[in-house]
């Protein structure tokens, strides 16, 4: 059905197309027709962070930022589905156009800016989620006017709100639509700030009785020094996870293309070598205990096998799903099953 609706999606605006697309996602959940969308793929367990996954594919935040289509999108047939980026008081993003395809190169620009409602709304629309299918992480991050010394406050009153609703948390320090954000990654910054949020975890874990899993999302255009040092910060904070990567600046791989020059973040398929590369290097300097999840350029069960063959645990993606539909979800699965038992 997907190649069926791409060709309309496609000639509408790009930001227009993603609310679209997600309207008809949840009426056919409604409707009891998502297995017309995807085959919902067989189960393949996968444990990490101390959870067991249904399959080790999920979508990338970003695409359900105010946790309005959870069980609509697991039904597709997601092991998980990560919400947000969300912050502590709403706010609208960037100007737009803020959204482009790059056909040609199976690509996406964003600068959305985290526009979303804020994280009471979040909570307020995930408490009614169901979850019948699949696991819930959500991805946490600061508001565009709160300055970097004061951005803990920010993460921490999003990770108190959002702690008893997650299966787990991810912290957002790697979006290039954020002015200054990705400088929490820098190696003070950044050992200050997790140090706060894995005090608050454990604090968190033991108030409500249970112990939710917090990752760190990492950015692909840090240097080599940059990911050691990151490896280092969040190996010897213990986090309990890493998803590698965040969108990129990088613009020689669709140099030329008229929306080349946009700002914001390139995903799909260009970002491929460079999130695998950054994840290969985090996996040779982590623990093993860590577990990396991939996401950055998956168009195929054979981009997914390829993360796993980096170093990933489990994968995610957001621009496949725009470029290639629900069908994605099963053929990843697939991939990765037939990488797992062993067969060509």
């Amino acid at each position: 059905m997907y190649s069926l609706a791409r060709p309309f999606l496609f000639h509408l605006d790009a930001e227009q197309a993603h609310g679209v697309g997600l309207r008809a996602i949840e009426t056919a959940y409604r409707m009891g027709m998502s297995p017309l969308l995807a085959g919902r793929p067989k189960p393949l367990p996968t444990k990490a962070f101390g959870l067991v996954f249904p399959n080790p594919v999920g979508c990338a935040a970003g695409l359900d930022k105010d946790g309005n289509h959870v069980d609509a999108l697991l039904s597709l047939g997601f092991g998980f589905v990560e919400v947000g980026t969300t912050t502590p008081r709403p706010q609208e993003g960037n100007p737009r156009p803020r959204m482009f395809r790059l056909p040609e190169h199976n690509a996406v620009i964003n600068r959305l800016g985290f526009n979303n409602l804020g994280v009471d709304a979040l909570v307020k629309n995930v408490s009614r989620a169901r979850r019948k299918h699949g696991l819930l992480g959500i991805n946490i991050g600061k508001n565009k006017d709160t300055h970097n010394e004061d951005a803990a406050d920010d993460y921490l009153y999003c990770l108190e709100r959002v702690y008893p609703l997650a299966d787990y948390v991810t912290v957002n320090i790697s979006s290039p639509n954020t002015a200054g954000l990705r400088e929490l990654q820098e190696e003070q910054q950044l050992r200050r700030l997790v140090g706060e949020l894995r005090e608050a975890q454990e604090k968190l874990g033991a108030q409500h009785g249970k112990r939710v899993p917090m990752l760190v999302k990492v950015a692909p255009d840090l240097s080599d020094d940059d990911v050691d040092a990151c490896a280092r910060v969040l190996g010897d904070l213990k986090v309990d996870g890493v998803i590698a990567t965040n969108t990129t600046l990088d613009r020689l791989p669709v140099e030329g293309h008229a929306f080349a020059h946009e700002a914001g973040g390139l995903s799909g398929a260009p970002l491929y070598g460079k999130s695998t590369a950054v994840l290969r290097r985090l996996r040779g300097r982590l623990d093993e205990s860590i577990p990396i999840i991939g996401v950055g350029g998956i168009l195929s069960g054979a981009d997914a096998a390829g993360k796993i063959t980096a170093g990933a645990l489990m994968v995610q993606f957001y621009t496949g799903l725009i470029y290639r539909g629900p069908e994605l979800i099963g053929e990843c699965v697939q991939s990765m099953r037939r990488r797992r038992e062993g067969v060509a």
